[in-house]
């Protein structure tokens, strides 16, 4: 029975948020939850594991959690300048093409393809291929 509860709390968390941002987050969450209850409970810890992982994962975002702190001092160290943005920095929001400089994300960072990162109102955030912020990073 807490193994269906704890199933069903993981997959609907997987409906709150942008489909770009699961992608990332709930694959790797899945695969690192799968296989710390693989270590910890046997197969079934494995099933429980993934589906919490997996939920857990989304929540994180592109990133994920353990990686947004690293991720933050990186943008910082470059020092890179910040694009002055007229209105509130949050996904969904479509930067201009030209004024606006474009990062690739390393790859230690595991970002699927097509994601670069600029920094917006002193806020690093990730974009997609059509300039969308699709995560801030704060």
């Amino acid at each position: 029975m807490t193994n269906k509860l704890l199933l069903a709390l993981a997959t609907a968390g997987l409906f709150s948020l942008p489909m770009a941002a699961q992608a990332q987050g709930t694959l790797r969450g899945a695969a690192e939850g799968a296989e710390a209850g693989s270590a910890a409970a046997g197969p079934v810890g494995g099933i429980v594991g993934g589906a919490v992982g997996a939920a857990t994962g989304t929540v994180g975002g592109i990133l994920g959690v353990d990686d947004r702190p690293r991720f933050r001092s990186y943008v910082r160290e470059r020092g890179a300048r910040s694009y002055s943005w007229g209105g509130p920095v949050r996904v969904g929001t479509v930067l201009p093409e030209d004024s606006v400089t474009y990062y690739d994300v390393p790859s230690e960072y595991r970002v699927r393809p097509g994601y670069r990162y600029t920094i917006v109102n002193d806020q690093p955030v990730l974009v997609d291929r059509t300039h969308r912020i699709v995560e801030v990073i704060d």
